[in-house]
C-alpha cells in the first residue's frame, strides 16, 4: 500500500469514527491561521465536543486530504462523517443557525 493510500485510510478512519472533526493549521488550542481560527471560534461558540486535525504537523497529509474532500483549502469540517465545507461555509452556517442543527443532529445520532 503506498503512503498516500495510508494517509486516505486515516483520514477516512478519523472523518467515520468522529462526529465533529476539523481539518486545521494548527490546534483547537492553538491555531495558527485566521480561517482555522474563525472555524473552530464557531463550534467553541456553540459549546459541543469536537476534534482537530493539525494540518501542518505532516506535510503528506494536505495534498490527500484535498483529494479526500475534493476541497482546495483549510480548514475542511466534516459532521457524521459528511463533508460540510471551509471557512466561510461555517461562519455563513453558523450565522443563520443551521451549524446548530447540523451539531445538534450529529451529537444527538
Amino acid at each position: 500500500m503506498s503512503r498516500e493510500q495510508e494517509i486516505w485510510n486515516e483520514i477516512d478512519q478519523k472523518v467515520k469514527n468522529t462526529k465533529i472533526l476539523l481539518f486545521t493549521k494548527g490546534s483547537k488550542e492553538a491555531p495558527r491561521c485566521g480561517f482555522s481560527a474563525a472555524t473552530i471560534e464557531c463550534f467553541n461558540n456553540l459549546g459541543v465536543p469536537f476534534e482537530t486535525v493539525d494540518v501542518l504537523a505532516d506535510p503528506e497529509l494536505r495534498p490527500v486530504l484535498q483529494k479526500y474532500g475534493n476541497w482546495p483549502t483549510t480548514p475542511q469540517v466534516y459532521i457524521n462523517g459528511k463533508f460540510i465545507g471551509g471557512c466561510d461555509i461555517i461562519r455563513e452556517l453558523h450565522a443563520s443557525g443551521e451549524l446548530k442543527k447540523l451539531v445538534d443532529g450529529a451529537m444527538a445520532g
